[in-house]
């Protein structure tokens, strides 16, 4: 996988659910879990809009499986690498509905492996 992902929106996207309902989502701020809820995460927040509905989702990526998912791919931890993780898990929680119940979601590494995956594909489609 390469670093630039230029296809790969992760500040502005568009997503659909399975209600055939389109979301707008907005990338707001990337930071620590420690700064804010003593976690060792990296803490991704997005807004969502459909119509009058507005939802806010904070996906935290923890620090000890980013560090071992960051060795065995060979890919740099890096804020932007954090974002595109973080995006395509959102995309997947959008289209399965899967812990939209939620405003944190903690991602477990299996979760990890699926968003890298995501990420992986898209860059090779682009």
């Amino acid at each position: 996988m390469t670093e630039t992902t230029s296809h790969f929106n992760s500040r502005h996207f568009k997503a659909a659910d399975p209600f055939h309902r389109e979301w707008q989502v907005e990338f707001r701020w990337l930071q620590t879990g420690i700064s804010i809820r003593h976690a060792d995460t990296v803490d991704v927040k997005f807004e969502l809009r459909s119509g009058d509905e507005v939802q806010e989702k904070v996906i935290a990526l923890p620090h000890p499986l980013l560090l071992e998912l960051s060795k065995s791919s060979g890919v740099p931890l890096t804020d932007p690498w954090c974002m595109r993780l973080a995006t395509a898990h959102l995309r997947i929680m959008l289209r399965t509905w899967e812990d939209m119940d939620k405003t944190l979601v903690t991602l477990s590494l299996p979760d990890l492996e699926r968003a890298l995956n995501a990420v992986d594909t898209a860059a090779r489609a682009a």
